[in-house]
């Protein structure tokens, strides 16, 4: 990856992260006893009207795989 794609993704991080301090610390929770193969992820996303949008998805070795790479680029880029 492109060092200044990887800066500007750290940034855009570092804001969201002020924006929404709760969020990391949930994932870091979530983290602490691991994501294993098979943990079931849902997503609800409420609209300001009231419409709710539900999905969820199953975790799968590929997709650890993903999460630890994501996790090796963000630790690089410290």
């Amino acid at each position: 990856m492109n060092p200044m794609q990887l800066l500007k993704m750290k940034s855009a991080w570092d804001r969201f992260r002020a924006a929404h301090p709760k969020f990391p610390l949930f994932l870091n929770s979530v983290m602490q006893d691991g994501i294993r193969e098979g943990t079931i992820l849902e997503f609800t996303v409420t609209e300001p009207d009231g419409r709710r949008y539900c999905s969820n998805l199953k975790i799968s070795q590929e997709d650890l795989a993903l999460f630890q790479e994501l996790k090796e680029l963000t630790q690089q880029s410290r």
